[in-house]
């Protein structure tokens, strides 16, 4: 489940711990339960890692990346249960990767864990990094995407723009849940050929993908009802509150109170909208002239 705002909360709770740290040592976890991709094996991680300082801590789309000085880098992939923890995990069962690190006399400790086991760890060189993280296989992240780029990339394409906003290649960072968000909020109907979209609606959707993105980010993310995601302290995110149509089939739309959310499968994901909000035609009913007793509730 994490996208880019859980991700982005989990780079924020562990880089003050990570950045100018160094890595006393290396552990894997006593799971017991299904592997997690590891590449390259552990002694060989434990070789490159050991000993060296930590440089940076970034988030590249859904990925944790920590460059270390020796120019190898973790990249972290959390996918849908993994979590980067700096205090009490949810269980002992589910630890995965611990790293040890010291800055002078302080030593603390970091954990990936992961339910599931679908998540990835690898360390990569620079080159790998640069081979795997880089344009040919991931698009601009989507908090740095400008009206010229929604442009350009949904131009080449005539794939329904929820499909579009779920490819990596064309932006990264974007997944289910948001992508239902941003277009209720930009009041564009998930199914509209990408290459469709009008001027007007390509900057409702630039401007939406900034504000749902950076108001997730400062809720810290979205536990759903599983209540696997968790910050890096083990507690809940808070932007779960705050959605409007995802999960939500059969409520009324919050956001004009006329229809009601309803869903559709796309490429095997759920999608929630709303239609009166996000009518194919583009003429929603908030794009209308509302009155005094019903001002537009998506308007700051």
């Amino acid at each position: 489940m994490p996208e880019l705002p859980e991700v982005e909360t989990m780079v924020r709770g562990i880089r003050p711990l990570f950045e100018n740290a160094r890595i006393l040592k290396v552990k894997l976890g006593e799971c017991l339960c299904r592997p997690i991709l590891m590449q390259p094996e552990f002694p060989a991680i434990q070789e490159i890692c050991e000993g060296r300082r930590i440089k940076q801590v970034r988030r590249r789309a859904k990925r944790i990346v920590i460059e270390l000085e020796n120019s190898f880098s973790f990249v972290i992939e959390p996918r849908m249960t993994g979590l980067m923890v700096i205090d009490q995990p949810p269980s002992q069962t589910h630890l995965r990767f611990e790293w040890v690190l010291s800055r002078g006399r302080s030593r603390r400790s970091v954990w990936f864990w992961d339910r599931r086991g679908l998540g990835t760890l690898r360390l990569l060189s620079a080159e790998q990094l640069a081979e795997q993280l880089g344009p040919a296989r991931l698009g601009p992240d989507a908090l740095e995407m400008t009206l010229a780029d929604w442009r350009a990339r949904l131009s080449e394409t005539q794939r329904a723009v929820k499909v579009v906003l779920l490819d990596q290649k064309v932006v990264a960072g974007i997944g289910n849940l948001y992508a239902s968000e941003i277009l209720h909020r930009a009041r564009i109907h998930p199914a509209v050929p990408a290459n469709s979209l009008s001027r007007i609606r390509l900057q409702r959707l630039q401007t939406a993908t900034q504000e749902i993105l950076q108001e997730a980010i400062q809720y810290e993310g979205s536990t759903l009802g599983d209540g696997t995601y968790r910050n890096a302290l083990n507690h809940d995110g808070g932007y779960q509150n705050k959605h409007r149509v995802y999960a939500k089939e059969g409520q009324a739309c919050p956001s004009c109170q006329r229809g009601r959310v309803e869903r559709i499968v796309q490429t095997q994901r759920s999608t929630f909208f709303c239609p009166c909000c996000q009518r194919r035609d583009g003429n929603s009913a908030l794009g209308r002239k509302t009155s005094p007793r019903h001002p537009d509730p998506l308007q700051p």
